[in-house]
């Protein structure tokens, strides 16, 4: 795999978003990649804060402090009045209560859920239900696609140039899809697309100024329906690959725009920066069995050991990958290597490597001599 785009590095959030919006001025979407530790909360909110700099808010954004506007009510002692709580202090409740959004919340949540809910305005309290039974506690995951349907609802608003959502200049949206399995982020993904090109479309089409958006994700079957979706439909749009290496203040932009799956590269990259440096720890096993199982996806193969096949040590290779992989060995708790498991684990890495041409990008350690 080749990519020779060039890596642009920022010493600041402030001047990756200076980048991204930049990027707004001449594309409708900018798509960010990004796994989870490089800070894509803290970027979204940095980008909130500069269009206030700038003399007024302009972000309607979803993010980890989104989901934070609601908590729940458990009724401890009695175990029957449960209901989710609304700060509506918040901006993003806008004109919430005159415009009664439960119709427009329940025409997304009816896609995902099965369950119903009634607004209780007076107390900003959300109470569920579903068939018979009230009161429920739903699950994280079914109280995550809630509190996304009301985003979307808002969208709508902003698309349909509501007057209390007149400030939206842009969005910005960062991961919607936790606890979401494969088949609901692929819905997800389809229909926050659809809802943007729609958007675009209609304030085209009645002369109003565009609504631009910034969508960033650590998923990777999330980040590729919206990057084709986007791609089939001709609209304008920008892609990157955005990282922050372990331990470093430099942040790095990508152009992926052309080869939307690119993160697994900068894994590969940072693995091998790890076998040079001779800094190995327990979790590279996990990240390298990961790529590994990728690419014998790609190449049609349901089992990660068609990347070791008919080498000299396959089964030991594969014993390894198999013992060492599953641990629950944590990035931010590192334990390093012993010396024998290091030496075997390079031996792997190399010959996944032979087989494999990747071009790998110099982001690491592009960064360790900035540092």
């Amino acid at each position: 795999m080749s990519n020779e785009a060039k890596i642009y590095e920022y010493k600041t959030l402030q001047g990756v978003t200076t980048r991204i919006r930049d990027d707004l001025n001449n594309h409708d979407f900018v798509l960010l990649f990004a796994y989870n530790g490089t800070g894509k909360t803290r970027l979204s909110m940095a980008f909130k804060d500069v269009g206030k700099i700038k003399g007024a808010k302009d972000t309607l954004y979803f993010n980890a402090f989104t989901e934070d506007l609601f908590f729940w009510h458990n009724d401890l002692d009695a175990d029957t009045e449960r209901y989710f709580i609304i700060n509506s202090n918040s901006v993003f409740f806008s004109g919430f209560k005159e415009l009664a959004l439960e119709e427009k919340i329940f025409e997304f949540l009816e896609r995902y859920a099965d369950f119903n809910f009634r607004i209780d305005y007076d107390n900003w309290r959300v109470v569920f239900s579903r068939g018979d039974e009230e009161n429920i506690k739903v699950s994280r995951g079914e109280q995550n696609i809630f509190i996304w349907c009301i985003y979307l609802a808002i969208c709508q608003l902003v698309f349909d140039g509501h007057t209390s959502y007149s400030w939206v200049k842009k969005l910005y949206i960062d991961d919607p899809i936790s606890s979401l399995d494969d088949n609901n982020a692929i819905a997800v993904a389809s229909d926050l697309a659809q809802l943007l090109k729609s958007g675009l479309k209609s304030r085209k089409e009645a002369g109003q100024n565009e609504i631009k958006a910034v969508i960033s994700s650590h998923h990777g079957l999330f980040f590729n329906v919206i990057w084709n979706e986007f791609k089939r439909s001709g609209i304008k749009y920008k892609t990157h690959f955005y990282h922050r290496a372990n331990n470093s203040e430099v942040y790095t932009l990508r152009s992926t725009d052309e080869t939307p799956f690119f993160h697994h590269v900068s894994i590969l990259s940072e693995i091998k920066n790890a076998v040079e440096t001779d800094k190995i720890y327990t979790y590279h096993f996990n990240m390298l069995r990961s790529i590994m199982e990728k690419t014998a996806i790609f190449f049609g193969s349901k089992d990660f050991s068609t990347c070791i096949h008919g080498l000299d040590d396959e089964v030991l290779y594969s014993r390894a990958l198999n013992l060492l992989s599953h641990g629950k060995y944590s990035i931010y708790e590192p334990r390093e290597m012993i010396d024998d498991t290091k030496n075997l684990f390079k031996d792997i890495f190399a010959a996944f490597l032979e087989r494999y041409k990747f071009d790998l990008p110099q982001i690491i350690q592009q960064q360790e001599k900035k540092a």
